[in-house]
């Protein structure tokens, strides 16, 4: 009998030496700053084409409801950091300064043997923590010639934003430890305002003549905080430092120095600035020998704001497909999932806007495209509702690190793995708290489901909002005193009072 015993140990010893354990991803996290889904070439709007984008999608999986909980950046970035809402993880606004002494899925993954990066734009004013190495911009970080705050220096680089932002990526994948999986975060400034491109791409789109939504003249009917706005194409875009027409009656040239002519002169090294002023004087020349005015002016704010915001974008597309051409090249794609988002959408013209924000459907929703490893089997359109909450319990079940029970969001690998079992979650939660501040949005939350939404806004003013989103996709007519919809609204209100207690959200 001993000897049969130790003859079962002995097999189940071999057996357990023979055993793999499950290989862990990489992750390479891409996510720019302001870029709307409809500026996404696999999203079918037909305004830009991005080939390198739409590989990432073509070989994986693209997301159609994928949305964040607060549509501004830094809450944003923190949001996706502990996979709680703004008010769980104390960053409800650009104001804010990050507690990075909270947990966050890169320390549980750093603790876990992963290697992590983070290199871009970090908008937290703490400093980062849970990265073996980082390089941020400060703040919003500049387009030209940017500043990188490290560790234990600052500098200056030459060069474009979204270029050098590449370029380290793939230095430090080049000599990060191949013993190890990775998790590395590439944080672009592009296409944040005031959108200024690479000096290589400032003949794209020249002559072109982009579609105006349909509801760019919005009035506004029976939507009061959506009146009450600052930030219109028509009335809050500057000529000058957003639009680059400079010498016109109203522009910026008379503005404090830290301003579009400043950069100008004292960022741009002399040969960017000489390509700069080829394109953008020209243009103002022509706007200036015969201004437009009324309706034509405003077509015309709209044409040149698309033209430069989608200019930069072409670089983002042409940097991330050097990314994914160096996983391809260096045998790492097999088992690295990329991630290709945004930290919020932004409005394209839609009623007569820029920014983001609001709660509609073009701030609240983003583009996420993702390239799975070998070991998930996930392909083509997701159309669940997903929340920038999510990443983290994802990235951390992919690691094999069990999340914290406090995390809200929820893990998208039955997605991934096309094995989702029982129900998706029915409804999201949206809060935004940023006001009195730029852009004059009011504080608002509200609940989206996949057919409804409602909203309140709140604070100086008291006012609910509802509407059929099947019926009514762009979001014109606010149906909150429509009796058809009364038990609509009954049941999103439950359905909202739900959420605040379930996320534990303080009464305002």
């Amino acid at each position: 009998m001993r000897q049969i015993i130790s003859l079962l140990l002995l097999l189940l010893l071999l057996c357990s030496c023979g055993r793999k354990e499950p290989v862990r991803p990489n992750i390479l996290f891409i996510m720019t700053d302001d870029h709307g889904y409809q500026a996404v070439g696999a999203y079918g709007s037909g305004l830009n084409t991005t080939p390198n984008l739409d590989r990432i999608a073509d070989q994986g999986i693209i997301f159609r409801n994928s949305f964040v909980c607060n549509s501004i950046c830094a809450p944003s970035r923190a949001a996706l950091l502990t996979g709680k809402h703004s008010h769980a993880n104390g960053h409800i606004d650009n104001r804010a300064r990050f507690d990075s002494s909270q947990v966050t899925f890169p320390k549980l993954l750093q603790q876990a043997g992963y290697q992590t990066a983070l290199i871009g734009k970090w908008h937290l004013k703490s400093e980062p923590t849970g990265f073996d190495f980082w390089s941020i911009l400060p703040g919003q970080g500049s387009y030209y010639n940017p500043d990188f705050i490290e560790k234990d220096r600052t500098y200056r680089q030459t060069g474009y934003a979204t270029t050098i932002i590449t370029d380290k990526a793939i230095g430090w994948l080049s000599q990060r430890d191949t013993a190890r999986p990775f998790c590395l975060l590439v944080h672009h400034k592009a296409p944040h305002r005031n959108w200024m491109p690479d000096t290589a791409d400032l003949d794209l789109f020249n002559g072109a003549r982009f579609p105006v939504p349909d509801n760019f003249f919005d009035t506004y009917e029976g939507r009061t905080a959506a009146a009450l706005q600052e930030m219109s194409v028509i009335k809050d875009m500057r000529l000058s430092s957003d639009l680059k027409i400079t010498g016109a009656d109203g522009d910026s040239l008379s503005q404090p120095e830290k301003d579009y002519i400043w950069y100008l002169n004292h960022r741009m090294t002399p040969e960017q600035r000489v390509a700069w002023l080829k394109e953008y004087d020209s243009i103002s020349n022509a706007f200036n020998a015969d201004p437009p005015t009324g309706d034509s002016l405003a077509l015309f704010k709209l044409n040149r704001y698309l033209t430069d915001y989608l200019r930069t974008i072409e670089s983002v597309d042409r940097n991330t497909g050097r990314l994914l051409d160096y996983l391809e090249s260096s045998g790492l794609l097999k088992n690295t999932l990329v991630v290709y988002t945004s930290d919020q959408g932004f409005y394209l013209g839609e009623h007569g806007w820029f920014d983001k924000r609001f709660m509609y459907e073009e701030s609240f929703r983003t583009p996420l495209l993702m390239r799975l490893p070998e070991s998930l089997s996930a392909h083509g359109d997701i159309n669940e509702m997903v929340q920038n909450i999510d990443f983290a319990p994802t990235f951390l079940e992919l690691a094999g690190v069990k999340p914290p029970d406090d995390m809200q969001g929820v893990s998208l690998v039955p997605l991934l793995t096309g094995r989702k079992h029982g129900k998706w979650r029915d409804a999201l939660y949206y809060h935004y708290y940023e006001y009195p501040a730029e852009h004059a949005v009011r504080k608002h939350y509200g609940v989206r489901t996949d057919r409804y939404k409602l909203i309140h806004f709140y604070d100086d003013i008291d006012a609910w909002e509802l509407y059929d989103l099947q019926a009514d996709p762009h979001e014109m007519h606010n149906l909150i005193d429509d009796p058809g919809y009364d038990r609509v609204e009954q049941h999103l209100r439950k359905r909202l009072a739900a959420l605040r207690k379930e996320y534990n959200v303080p009464e305002e």
